[in-house]
């Protein structure tokens, strides 16, 4: 019951304010179509807002059986700029930084050591597919546990080897089902999904789950214009399904 006054209490106060932003969209739109651009990024801005209220760290997204899996061949290779920066495998290293009691440089094989979790989630992405998919990896928690991060600090931020990088809130990252994920159908992950590791968090969108990962840093103040490769030309930062 507290629970569901909670939920409703939330959904009232985005009504109030989907309310209040009502009149000022319609007067941008009819009246004044330069206003359009704010009108976005306000929206945007709210939308993240509202997702971050809503969003409940224990509950699962949707898994699925063994059969209902997509064949590999079946799920989609992506990214935004090449499908593999020919990262050095044998000599990777995961640059942890930020606020963590254990800063450095952590091997594969660190990682791995971790329990190990598998998981058939749905992977859902902006441009408009989806595909479910077999996983294995360790939970960020668990990981965070590991380097003795400050789980109190707000985001995690992500660097890639493609240059891409991306940032999360630590509600999220702590998710059961988020993963530092390194194997897809059981085998290792290949070069252009992402090898060595990944993001694997089914509660969001594509574009968050960065893959070539070279630095994690826990951190409660994001660089300005380096919130994430995507949101910082517009996307929602938040990015939650």
């Amino acid at each position: 019951m507290i629970e569901q006054m909670k939920d409703g209490e939330l959904r009232r106060r985005s009504r109030r304010q989907l309310l209040k932003l009502a009149p000022v969209a319609a007067l941008g739109v009819f009246a004044f179509p330069k206003a359009s651009d704010w009108l976005v990024t306000e929206g945007v801005r709210f939308s993240d807002w509202a997702a971050g209220e809503l969003f409940r760290g224990q509950h699962l997204a949707q898994t699925f059986s063994n059969a209902q899996v997509a064949p590999f061949e079946k799920f989609p290779y992506n990214g935004y700029d090449v499908l593999d920066p020919e990262v050095d495998l044998e000599n990777w290293t995961l640059t942890v930084e930020g606020d963590v009691q254990h800063p450095g440089e952590y091997k594969l094989s660190q990682i791995t050591a971790l329990p190990k979790i598998n998981q058939n989630t749905r992977h859902i992405c902006v441009e408009g597919w989806d595909v479910i998919g077999a996983f294995g990896g360790t939970r960020i928690s668990d990981f965070m546990t590991l380097v003795g991060g400050n789980e109190s600090a707000r985001f995690i931020e992500v660097e890639c080897a493609d240059d891409y990088y991306e940032s999360i809130d630590m509600a999220s990252a702590l998710h059961p089902q988020s993963l530092l994920c390194y194997e897809m159908y059981g085998h290792p992950l290949d070069r252009k999904h992402g090898a060595p590791l990944r993001l694997q968090m089914p509660t969001k969108l594509g574009y968050k789950q960065a893959k070539y990962l070279d630095t994690l840093r826990v951190t409660s103040v994001l660089k300005p214009g380096k919130t994430g490769y995507w949101e910082d030309q517009g996307y929602s930062w938040f990015g939650g399904l």
